[in-house]
């Protein structure tokens, strides 16, 4: 016969069974967090192999393989406008180990210039880490006279409507519509799939002056091909401190490129800040100062709400640079 006692020894032991299960449970979620990453992480990238911002991600990669202690896997994804890296990005398991390195200046370009965004950005992207800063470049050819933008205005004007200048992304094209409506100018817009597609014409004058991006800018002026005489940013850059922006030179804009680790918005924060954590950890080192700065880049670490909140703006700010430079949608 049971007796009351062993009865209730019984529930104790059950209730005791259960509570131990419970506070198991509760302890396995940050345990898991504190895990990853758990296997191989995915950095994707918007642009074939070889090009500069594939560069970038295979720097983001050496240098965070040892704080993740996992292989990392660069996974180029070119193709409508960094559009098919987003989208895979977004519908990738939001789990940390699929990250988009990648410039979220040009995510939030894509989204404004598509005809039908197959992501909305600002709710399916998350900005884990920032990396850096970086301008459009105002350039002209090497063997051209002119030393200062100043020099490039007066003698677009005698040109009248035979000035032109060349473009290969969104941001040139908001670049050159500003510059040439403040200057009031007349040049023809001549706009090319690659900047490096610009160079015989920039070299024989079918085309006066360019708008491109740092890197492609930065190594033509090495090669002595190119002389870059403006940045697009608001500020000057720390690492060409001698070119002015286009501010001081009385024509407005804050064209600001910045590459991010970027993750879907569903990661759990944990994870999240992690990433944040590693990113900053490399960008804050000498390395990345003087890998970016090469490229007339400085480093730029931000936490994921700031970055998060600069990244919505960005999306907003290029709903009005599409009709301020008149940008034809695509797909």
């Amino acid at each position: 016969m049971k007796t009351k006692s062993s009865r209730f020894s019984r529930r104790d032991v059950a209730r005791g069974a259960l509570g131990a299960a419970a506070l198991a449970a509760i302890g396995a979620r940050p345990a898991r967090a504190q895990q990853y990453p758990s296997q191989d992480v995915h950095f994707i990238c918007a642009f074939p192999a070889g090009s500069g911002a594939d560069v970038i991600v295979r720097f983001m990669s050496e240098k965070m393989r040892p704080l993740m202690g996992r292989t990392i896997i660069v996974e180029n994804k070119p193709g409508a406008l960094g559009n098919i890296a987003t989208e895979y990005l977004a519908r990738s398991k939001p789990d940390g180990h699929t990250i988009l390195i990648h410039g979220a200046s040009g995510v939030a370009a894509a989204a404004a210039v598509l005809k039908h965004p197959t992501v909305d950005v600002a709710k399916a992207i998350q900005l884990a880490g920032t990396i850096n800063r970086q301008p459009t470049m105002f350039t002209v050819h090497a063997s051209k006279p002119w030393k200062t933008v100043q020099e490039v205005t007066a003698a677009m004007k005698e040109k009248k409507e035979k000035a032109t200048y060349g473009t290969s992304n969104p941001v040139g094209k908001v670049m050159g519509a500003i510059y040439k409506d403040t200057n009031k100018l007349e040049a023809i817009e001549v706009n090319y799939k690659t900047a490096a597609d610009s160079l015989n014409d920039l070299a024989n004058g079918a085309v006066d002056y360019g708008l491109f991006d740092n890197v492609f800018a930065m190594a033509q002026q090495r090669e002595g091909r190119l002389r870059v005489l403006a940045v697009s940013t608001a500020e000057r850059l720390q690492a060409n401190p001698d070119i002015p922006t286009m501010n001081e030179l009385g024509v407005k804009m804050d064209l600001t490129g910045y590459f991010a680790a970027m993750v879907p918005s569903a990661t759990p924060k944990p994870i999240v800040d992690q990433i944040s954590k590693w990113v900053g950890e490399v960008i804050g080192g000498p390395d990345a100062k003087k890998f970016l700065n090469a490229f007339a880049s400085d480093p730029w670490v931000t936490t994921p709400e700031q970055g998060q909140a600069y990244f919505l703006k960005n999306v907003e700010d290029w709903k009005h640079y599409v009709e301020i430079a008149k940008i034809e949608k695509q797909g």
